[in-house]
């Protein structure tokens, strides 16, 4: 994901800041792992995890706040198009809705907006990684870690359907569906490899899922 062109393209926008780990630490390296092999147009050798020294959940950690990442800027790029009046409701096609709980602040679902649901979301996921208790800088990982990971991998998938269902078309006019595509390949290569998030889940965008899946088996 080349973030530097979606970040010139979309400097005068405002939106969250860009995870970071600490320079040199091993998740940086981690981080600028995921990126090189990326770049070598291999999405499956890159969310696979890369060796006996990095643990599963570690790994996780690393590429859920780069999935954030790439969401926060996809997010950029749509919000544009994606308003109170044009997305009255977080929809993806017509068969699905999305009402928003996070389980603390809001704890029976709401309806939003599609602007305020993708807000909520990325304003929980940004919480969730800010919280040393959930995303420890140590080793030491809570028991209900991969919980809240699917749980964050769940709701991230959201934000991809009712992109694709409501603003494909605009992205494509603007040249950035490209960056869309190659995104979502990669969240779907991911949360398969490590079964993150279930198919039923996954139906609004079955047709794509299926496509990405086949041209790209697990070796």
């Amino acid at each position: 994901m080349d973030y530097r062109r979606l970040l010139d393209a979309n400097q005068q926008k405002t939106f969250k800041s860009k995870k970071q780990f600490f320079q040199g630490s091993r998740r940086d390296r981690l981080q600028h792992y995921i990126v090189a092999t990326m770049g070598t147009g291999n999405l499956r050798a890159a969310v696979v995890l890369p060796d006996e020294a990095t643990s599963r959940n570690e790994w996780l950690a690393v590429n859920t706040v780069d999935f954030f990442n790439q969401i926060n800027l996809l997010h950029s790029c749509v919000s544009d198009y994606c308003n109170n009046e044009a997305c009255p409701s977080m929809r993806a096609g017509p068969r699905y809705e999305y009402l928003w709980a996070d389980g603390k602040t809001i704890v029976k679902p709401i309806k939003c907006t599609a602007p305020e649901y993708t807000q909520h979301l990325l304003s929980w996921v940004e919480s969730q990684l800010d919280d040393e208790l959930v995303f420890p800088t140590s080793d030491e990982f809570p028991p209900s870690f991969e919980s809240t990971i699917k749980t964050i991998f769940k709701r991230l998938f959201r934000f991809y359907a009712h992109v694709y269902h409501s603003h494909l078309k605009q992205l494509e006019t603007i040249g950035e569906d490209r960056h869309l595509n190659t995104c979502f390949k990669h969240f779907i290569l991911f949360v398969t490899e490590f079964d993150l998030v279930e198919m039923k889940e996954l139906q609004p965008l079955s047709s794509i899922v299926t496509q990405i899946l086949e041209a790209n088996p697990r070796t």
